[in-house]
């Protein structure tokens, strides 16, 4: 059988790693790959290290989309992939890429992730993380802060100027795409555990 395509999109913030990895660790033994499609920003060596930072990275030409959809057409035939890493601090790809293995299950997950039809289209199951703005905007500062280093004012600034213009204008209009919204985030353990069954049942049903 071919692996399974999950896909978990929602806000900045709203919790989707957490519900990747919850899904993760409930499917065990199964083996499972996360990809996350922040990866897949778009690489611009050719741009000064201002003119990045001032780039809009909420919006879908920021990705390379023709790239996370040919690695998850590889993924899909249970091929491996060089799966790109991506560095917050530069704004630039790192060198060295991440062998992502062959897998029964793919979760994948990004703000964007509903907003391409060849994505949607790929994803066999899809969640939508949903959590109030006051709560996504919270978490994206601690993360910001303690995991990225960036400064308070910056984040706050890219938080008004694009994230959240972004989130209404791209992220908000592909919750109607998802076959389940998890509300509350990623602590909704009922929500979780149907997820679970569901692909569970997935991957049992006859081809």
């Amino acid at each position: 059988m071919r692996p399974l395509i999950i896909g978990v999109a929602g806000g900045s913030g709203s919790g989707k790693t957490t519900i990747a990895r919850r899904i993760a660790e409930g499917l065990a033994p199964s083996r499972v790959a996360h990809v996350d499609m922040d990866a897949y920003y778009r690489h611009r060596p050719d741009l000064t290290f201002e003119a990045r930072k001032r780039m809009n990275w909420d919006h879908p030409d920021a990705l390379d989309l023709d790239l996370f959809v040919a690695q998850l057409d590889a993924l899909g035939r249970g091929e491996a992939v060089d799966k790109p890493v991506y560095d917050y601090a530069t704004h630039l790809r790192r060198e060295q890429p991440e062998r992502i293995s062959a897998t029964d299950v793919v979760i994948v997950d990004g703000i964007l992730l509903f907003t391409d039809e060849r994505v949607r289209n790929r994803c066999d199951v899809k969640v939508f993380v949903d959590a109030d703005a006051d709560e996504r905007l919270i978490r994206r500062l601690r993360r910001d802060v303690a995991e990225r280093g960036r400064p308070l004012d910056e984040i706050i600034d890219q938080y008004l100027v694009t994230v959240k213009p972004m989130h209404l204008q791209f992220v908000e209009p592909t919750k109607r795409y998802a076959d389940v919204v998890v509300p509350r985030g990623g602590e909704n353990e009922v929500a979780i555990g149907m997820i679970i069954s569901l692909i569970r049942q997935r991957a049992e049903a006859p081809a």
